[in-house]
């Protein structure tokens, strides 16, 4: 498998993640055509270059959580962006069945 195919599989998902939506890393895995490689999104993400329009902040965990350490400076920026858009968070946890995207 041809990484570079994935990864613009992946960077096309998650280009389309809505405003005031998140996805998860199995999610956007999944809509991509590549089950069971949520690690490989996550991979995805840190090699994107600084100052991507790709809209980064919209993918979380399966728990609904920001996958930095809380209170990194990476996770304030997350959350901040998320909260931007709309999200709450509730006990540091994005209530899934209000905010996620399943690709609709």
């Amino acid at each position: 498998m041809d990484q570079q195919d994935y990864l613009a599989k992946f960077w096309l998902v998650i280009g389309h993640i809505p405003e005031g939506k998140v996805a998860t890393y199995g999610g956007v895995a999944e809509m991509a055509g590549y089950p069971r490689m949520a690690r490989a999104v996550g991979r995805c993400l840190k090699t994107l270059p600084e100052g991507s329009s790709l809209p980064w902040h919209r993918v979380i965990n399966a728990k609904g959580m920001i996958s930095f350490p809380e209170g990194s400076p990476q996770y304030q920026c997350q959350r901040q962006r998320l909260e931007d858009e709309g999200i709450i968070f509730c006990n540091n946890k994005v209530p899934l069945t209000q905010h996620l995207w399943l690709g609709d």
